[in-house]
């Protein structure tokens, strides 16, 4: 398991959410990230979640 971190921003470019979470690899950490996005009503706000090594794996703008 690798930890991902995934990070929500307002229009204003403030940090709204930042989250680390463990995934089996960029597939897993995708589908967990959108689950954690819409648990918490940031689907349609600029976000990105990022690999351990800085690859971003999901991301809106």
């Amino acid at each position: 398991m690798e930890a991902y971190i995934l990070t929500v921003f307002a229009p204003d470019g403030t940090q709204l959410l930042e989250e680390s979470f463990e995934a089996q690899d960029d597939h897993d950490a995708k589908k967990i990230g959108q689950n954690l996005l819409e648990d918490n009503g940031y689907s349609e706000h600029t976000h990105r979640c990022v690999s351990p090594d800085g690859r971003m794996v999901l991301f809106h703008r």
